[in-house]
């Protein structure tokens, strides 16, 4: 007669274990924003050519990204600034790479991205358009608990330092 009991009880501790924690998450946000290449700069770039065919070449590069009106909003606070840090192996601008983001919102919390981007040679030989996706890494403070994906759609021309970029971010913050 003990083990209708003991079943009971598990089954029960189980429920408890599935229903609880979904409970205390909240709802999936998403905020979707453009960023204007005035407030996009490349802060550093570093290109060397790999010489096997021509318009081979590894690239590390930074870009920081400023929100001066219309800042987007993550859990209740305005991103002030965001920084991109990559490596690209591109031929004539088509290729893939690595980038990592850094958000930094108004109070000093961080959230933290990292993606990878594939980019295709626009119409124009010397700009490109980058898609980039991958998920949130972590983050600091209120956002200490963070999850989520990014999502970039970039128009660019390194070389010209132009850079244009819509991001989406769906994201979940556990309470």
């Amino acid at each position: 007669m003990h083990i209708p009991d003991l079943a009971l009880r598990t089954i029960t501790l189980m429920y408890l274990a599935v229903v609880l924690p979904i409970g205390s998450v909240m709802a999936q946000e998403r905020v979707v924003f453009r960023v204007s290449a005035e407030n996009t700069k490349y802060t550093q770039q570093h290109t060397i050519d790999v010489g096997d065919v021509a318009g081979h070449q590894v690239r590390v590069f930074e870009i920081k990204r400023v929100y001066p009106t219309n800042a987007p909003v993550v859990g209740g606070m305005k991103i002030v600034e965001s920084w991109t840090r990559g490596i690209s192996d591109y031929t004539n601008n088509s290729g893939e790479a690595i980038t990592y983001g850094t958000y930094i919102l108004e109070n000093g919390d961080k959230f933290f991205t990292r993606g990878a981007l594939v980019a295709i040679q626009g119409p124009e030989a010397r700009n490109l358009t980058a898609t980039t996706v991958g998920p949130i890494i972590g983050g600091t403070g209120k956002l200490a608990r963070i999850n989520g994906m990014a999502r970039m759609i970039t128009l660019a021309n390194p070389q010209t330092g132009m850079n244009e970029t819509q991001i989406e971010i769906d994201y979940w913050l556990p309470q």
